[in-house]
Formats: structure tokens, sequence, C-alpha cells
């Protein structure tokens, strides 16, 4: 693929604007009322942000997965089980948005404030782990 053919620091760059976007994208669908979007695009922030981590700190190349979880194990960080939790329910984001049978549950659970809170999580869990990183990584918000 694509990535096989980039050089390292190509990758990283690739992963981590692709985080930063994503975020920036989830504001934008947040503003416009686009809250199921808005959820999805955390879900892909989030999960491109832990590809970068892994890039950047671990030996293999960062896997072909959705899974936040997964993801997660493979930075070698300790996370909280309240964040795993939260990681697990915003895996669901990328099931629910995708998936029409699906999809008419999830609008109507993204409510304004239900996409308001994950939004905040999603912030605060990329913060987060910026701080984990001790500063080795470039920030993404």
């Amino acid at each position: 693929g694509i990535l096989n053919s980039m050089a390292k620091d190509e990758i990283l760059d690739f992963w981590l604007q692709g985080s930063k976007d994503d975020f920036n994208a989830t504001l934008n669908l947040f503003k416009g009322q686009y809250y199921s979007q808005a959820l999805f695009f955390c879900h892909l922030s989030l999960e491109k942000y832990l590809k970068y981590f892994i890039e950047k700190n671990c030996k293999n190349s960062a896997p072909f997965t959705h899974n936040l979880i997964q993801l997660a194990e493979l930075t070698k960080i300790k996370f909280t089980k309240e964040q795993i939790n939260l990681l697990s329910d915003i895996n669901n984001f990328n099931i629910r948005a995708r998936y029409d049978d699906f999809k008419r549950g999830f609008y109507k659970k993204a409510t304004l404030d239900f996409t308001e809170k994950y939004i905040k999580i999603t912030k605060e869990l990329i913060l987060w782990l910026e701080k984990q990183s001790q500063n080795q990584l470039k920030r993404v918000l």
C-alpha cells in the first residue's frame, strides 16, 4: 500500500496531520449539527493519533484495524480502566456510523449533549496521550 512506500517521517506526518484534520472536522460537523458524523470523526481522530503513537514509539508498524482498544494496547501505555471503557464507547461510533442497521438508532442517540460530551472526552484522551509521550510527540490539539 501507499504507506509501505513512504519514509518514516512521512508516515508520522500522515497520521498526525490526519488526526488533526479529523478533530477539526469533528468540530465543524458539530457546529453544523451533524452529530453522528462528528462522533465518527472523533473515532477517526483517536485512531490516527494512536497509530501515530505506535509508528513513533514501537518497532512494528500500526496495523490495519479500527479497534481503538487493540491500538491502545499496542502503544504499551498504561491506560486506566475508565479510559479503556471510553475507548470502547468510541469504538461503537465507528461501527454505528458505517452500517445502515445501526445508523437509525445511532442518529437518535447522537444528541447535542451526547456529542458534546464525547468530543470533550476525545480531546481529553488526546491531550492525555500527548502527556504520556513526555513531549516526544508533536501536539495534535
